[in-house]
């Protein structure tokens, strides 16, 4: 066998994720496959690559020498693509995101702001991935969330711009919940209930939610992981589960939506895009198209439209 691109790639992942698990996630492979081809890639490094450590999986010396040639590699693939990208006569314009309810209107405003230009939309569960595919060319755009404290790392000759500094995450839970009729629930009301897992694991969010049930009293039971937004809401009309949401999410049938007293969750939205792709103007259209999105599902719950209408400072700056 010989070292492939993806085989590096899945080093320098396991490398970031810390833990075999994690990283098969990202992947999009099963830990037991991710295993396997990390054994193949050790006998033809010659050694092993990680040891397992207090915190997760640790690269031997071995693996920091391979990872340290790995990302020169993979870094100048990128660079190629990047490259050819941006000499394209007429490139279609890529974006990727995760999945943020501004999606629902961003298709639109994307048509209206960038009229004529040919568009492909992907949606990703995972920012990693995002951010990698940005970095490889394959996305010339990403609108990404991050929650908490967690700053999403970026690769080299991109730009980024912040489109909604602050957002408070709500509970969406049955509408036969004991406590569906407040107004305002206090994070701690919330003990021994059944979350849903959140479906991105890497944007800070997980983290965020442990953090903050724990300064609540708890630690929260996590069950389901569902990316089905369908799903997602009739397991909570069931009263099978509850789950984090941002406050501009729709309605959905047997469902309510509660915002947190204190907001001891906040996640902000942001745009990054390569800037040997996409010119300083079309960025601007961008972000003006992704702004004007989250701004149309901004009356979606009256408990945020008041929130965010006392707020200005926090307004996309649409001139």
């Amino acid at each position: 066998m010989q070292l492939e691109l993806r085989h590096l790639e899945a080093v320098c992942r396991i490398a970031e994720a810390g833990s075999l698990g994690r990283a098969a996630a990202r992947l999009g492979v099963s830990q037991p496959a991710l295993s396997a081809q990390l054994r193949r890639i050790e006998r033809v490094a010659g050694g092993e690559l990680f040891v397992r450590g207090r915190h997760g999986v640790e690269p031997t010396p071995l693996g920091e020498f391979v990872l340290s040639k790995a990302r020169r590699v993979l870094g100048e693939m990128d660079a190629l693509a990047a490259g050819a990208r941006a000499a394209a006569p007429h490139p279609t314009l890529r974006l990727g995101c995760i999945l943020l309810v501004l999606m629902d209107r961003l298709i639109d405003r994307l048509e209206d702001e960038l009229a004529g230009l040919e568009l492909e939309i992907g949606i990703e569960h995972s920012v990693t991935t995002l951010s990698r595919m940005l970095g490889a060319g394959q996305y010339d755009a990403i609108v990404y969330g991050e929650v908490g404290d967690h700053e999403v790392s970026l690769p080299e000759g991109v730009a980024a711009r912040t489109l909604v500094p602050k957002e408070p995450f709500c509970v969406r839970m049955s509408a036969a919940h004991p406590l569906a009729g407040r107004q305002r629930i206090d994070l701690a009301e919330l003990a021994g209930e059944t979350w849903m897992t959140m479906v991105e694991d890497d944007d800070g969010g997980p983290e965020a939610l442990v953090g903050a049930c724990r300064k609540a009293g708890f630690t929260p039971t996590l069950r389901y992981r569902i990316a089905d937004r369908k799903m997602h809401y009739d397991l909570i009309a069931a009263g099978r589960a509850i789950s984090v949401s941002q406050p501009t999410a729709p309605p959905a049938e047997g469902t309510v939506l509660r915002p947190l007293a204190g907001d001891p969750l906040t996640g902000r939205i942001r745009l990054a895009w390569n800037r040997a792709a996409v010119s300083g103007r079309r960025a601007g259209q961008l972000y003006r198209a992704a702004a004007l999105a989250y701004l149309d599902n901004v009356p979606n719950n009256a408990f945020h439209h008041t929130w965010w209408e006392a707020r200005p400072e926090l307004h996309p700056v649409l001139d």
